[in-house]
C-alpha cells in the first residue's frame, strides 16, 4: 500500500487525491505544512507527496515550484487537475430566522486560506459585505476553527469534505467566483506510479538554465524545440537564486521522455552551454465531472 503525504484532511488537495486514485489502495498521510509534506518522500516517511503547482486564477504557486527546484530532488510521477470548490461552512443554527431562512447578515467572520478567500471575494461582498476576513493555515484549519467557536458568528470557506469531517453545515455551495477555477497538482516521488484510468497524455517539465545572460538565450532554446514541432504548454522564467539577474526557465513539452526527438532537442540545448535538468517525464489526467459526484457522497 502507497503512503502519500499532502496538506490536512478536509483540503482540496485531500478531495484531489481521493479523485486521482479511486479504488487503488492507499494510506494518506496528513501534514500542517506544505514544508513536511515535500519532506515526508525525503525521509522515508510517505512514497508520494501531493503537490499543489498553478491554478486558472492565481497562476503558478512559486513557494511550492521553488520547493522543488531548490529544497527536494524528487520527481513528477503524474499529473491532473482537480476545481478548487470553496462552500461556506458553519454553525447553521447560528445564521437562521423566521422559518428556518438563512440570513448570513449574521456573519461575523468568514476565515479561510488567504488564496481562497480573494477567490470568493464576489460572493462575500454581496452576501456577507460586513464580515471580517481572516486567514487560516489551510481551509480545513479554518473550518476546524469555526467547530471550536460556536455562536461568535464565525464562518469558513472550505470544501464538503472538511464541513462533513466536523459535523458542519454548508450554508452557501459553490461559492467560488469563477466557474473554471482548477488547480494543477503533481504528485511527486521516487518511483514511477500505477494508477487507475487513462491518462490524457504525457508531459516533461524541465529547467535549462543558461550559462549567462546573454542576447537571444531564450529566443535560441525554444527554436530547439520549435523546429522539431515539439508543443509547449508553459514556459516560466524564476530566479536562480544565486546572483541577482540569473535566472533559469522552466519548462513543460507535452511529449515524453521516451520520444526520440526530445532527447534530442535536449542535446541541442546544452550544446549552447545550458544547463538542463528533468524534473520528471509522466502521465496527464484529464478531469472528468462524473468522477467526483461518488467521492463527495462517501462523506
Amino acid at each position: 500500500m502507497k503512503r502519500i503525504a499532502l496538506l490536512p484532511e478536509g483540503t482540496v488537495s485531500h478531495e484531489a487525491i481521493k479523485y486521482l486514485l479511486g479504488d487503488t489502495p492507499h494510506e494518506l498521510l496528513f501534514y500542517k505544512h506544505i514544508a513536511d509534506v515535500f519532506q515526508a518522500v525525503d525521509k522515508g516517511q510517505a512514497d508520494y507527496s501531493v503537490i499543489p503547482i498553478e491554478n486558472t486564477i492565481d497562476g503558478s504557486v512559486s513557494l511550492h515550484m521553488d520547493w522543488l527546484v531548490h529544497e527536494v530532488d524528487i520527481q513528477m510521477q503524474a499529473e491532473w487537475v482537480y476545481p478548487s470548490i470553496q462552500n461556506l461552512i458553519g454553525h447553521r443554527s447560528e445564521f437562521t430566522k423566521d422559518l428556518d431562512k438563512l440570513d448570513l447578515s449574521k456573519v461575523v467572520k468568514i476565515m479561510s486560506h488567504p488564496v481562497a478567500l480573494p477567490q470568493c471575494k464576489e460572493f462575500i461582498q454581496a452576501s456577507a459585505p460586513q464580515a471580517e476576513l481572516e486567514g487560516a493555515g489551510s481551509t480545513a484549519e479554518a473550518v476546524e476553527i469555526v467547530k471550536h467557536n460556536p455562536g461568535k458568528g464565525w464562518t469558513a470557506l472550505g470544501t464538503k469534505l472538511a464541513a462533513a469531517k466536523h459535523g458542519l453545515d454548508i450554508l452557501a455551495s459553490k461559492v467560488t467566483d469563477h466557474d473554471n477555477n482548477f488547480t494543477r497538482f503533481v504528485l511527486i516521488g521516487h518511483q514511477p506510479i500505477s494508477l487507475p484510468g487513462t491518462p490524457e497524455g504525457q508531459r516533461t517539465s524541465i529547467l535549462v538554465t543558461p550559462p549567462q545572460d546573454f542576447p537571444g538565450a531564450l529566443h535560441q532554446v525554444l527554436s530547439a524545440f520549435a523546429w522539431r514541432r515539439l508543443n509547449l504548454s508553459r514556459i516560466e522564467s524564476r530566479p536562480t537564486k544565486k546572483q541577482l539577474g540569473n535566472y533559469y526557465f522552466y519548462i513543460e513539452v507535452l511529449e515524453s521522455l521516451h520520444s526520440v526527438l526530445l532527447p534530442a532537442a535536449f542535446a541541442e540545448i546544452e550544446a549552447l552551454g545550458c544547463h538542463v535538468r528533468i524534473l520528471g517525464s509522466y502521465p496527464s489526467y484529464k478531469y472528468v465531472e462524473a468522477a467526483i459526484e461518488p467521492i463527495l457522497k462517501e462523506h
